[in-house]
């Protein structure tokens, strides 16, 4: 293998590390909104809460969404180091336009319609595996309708459990449990996100050589896949922590517990099936779920309105940059 060739899968990967540590930077709201607009914890202290269980998730879960973004999207045999390369651009270019404009879009969504995007430039709708992108854009809609439906489930029994209850004693008991809550979403984020990242770095490096004939995802990519999520959510993302905690709807610790809770069920769900979901989705269906059954207009849906017009955006905007960046990267690599 030519020097050239390494230096490029090195640099790809170093690439894909900056992918996921913006993936932490970008959705450390996802993981701390709640806990900080009830201000169970300070935001510093938030932030380090969620980056221990974003690193230790690897622990929890298997590598079934890898396994998805590695080889269940696109076929593997189209798969070279320029296309991933395209690929992660395309995502990072839509990470950091969103993040600019304090917009919780999905940077899982974002890494899926780069990969797509570099795909069909490549090798046309050929090289696409529809099943594996149909279970992607279902989800799309499914996981922020979990999400809103197990936190507005939750709330309502909580609400008619305590209903007699102290609202003081109320919100001593939900303070204490949204450390629990909170922890569960970092560790389904964590389990989640940090797993897309592995998939590309293992089909990048299966593609190219070095994993053998069989794909497969070694121990240090996920060590570090895990570590470096962490260490983007440590840093934190300031500017959506006040669009998810604060503008879509007020919360009250049992709200942030409910919304947490429904979050962590949900992409515990996923994980398990090996669907890569959003965690914005999750949890902004989950805050909307919980807003919502105070009242309808608890819920500022403006806001969410313009939420979701960057998630339909996602995939075609990166996919639409990863494109154009293998056409030029195609003709010099290829």
């Amino acid at each position: 293998m030519h020097t050239a060739t390494i230096s490029l899968v090195i640099f790809t990967i170093a690439l894909a590390f900056l992918f996921d540590f913006l993936n932490g930077f970008h959705d450390a709201a996802n993981s701390i909104a709640t806990i900080v607009s009830t201000r169970v914890l300070k935001p510093h202290w938030a932030v380090i809460w969620a980056a221990f269980f974003n690193f230790i998730a690897f622990l929890f879960f298997g590598l079934n969404v890898a396994k998805t973004i590695g080889t269940g999207l696109i076929d593997p045999s189209v798969v070279n180091t320029s296309l991933i390369l395209s690929a992660l651009i395309g995502a990072i270019f839509w990470n950091i336009f969103t993040w600019y404009f304090g917009l919780p879009s999905s940077s899982s969504h974002a890494l899926i319609g780069g990969l797509l995007g570099a795909a069909l430039a490549k090798s046309g709708f050929s090289s696409f595996k529809f099943l594996g992108i149909s279970k992607v854009l279902a989800a799309i809609v499914i996981s922020p309708m979990l999400g809103f439906l197990f936190g507005l489930l939750l709330m309502f029994l909580i609400a008619r459990f305590f209903f007699n209850a102290n609202p003081h004693r109320v919100d001593g008991i939900f303070r204490k449990m949204q450390f629990i809550s909170s922890a569960l979403i970092s560790l389904g984020h964590g389990g989640n996100d940090a797993q897309k990242t592995m998939g590309i770095i293992a089909i990048l490096l299966f593609s190219a050589g070095f994993l053998g004939d069989t794909f497969y995802v070694p121990i240090w990519v996920i060590v570090s896949c895990n570590l470096i999520i962490a260490l983007g959510t440590f840093l934190g993302g300031w500017r959506i922590v006040k669009t998810m905690g604060m503008k879509i709807t007020k919360l009250k610790p049992v709200g942030g517990f409910c919304a947490e809770t429904a979050s962590a069920i949900t992409l515990f769900l996923a994980t398990a099936l090996g669907i890569p979901v959003s965690t914005t989705h999750t949890v902004t269906g989950s805050i909307v779920g919980v807003g919502s059954l105070h009242s309808i207009a608890a819920v500022r849906w403006g806001v969410a309105r313009n939420i979701v017009w960057a998630w339909i955006l996602t995939i075609p905007a990166s996919g639409a940059v990863a494109a154009g960046i293998w056409t030029i990267l195609g003709r010099v690599y290829n």
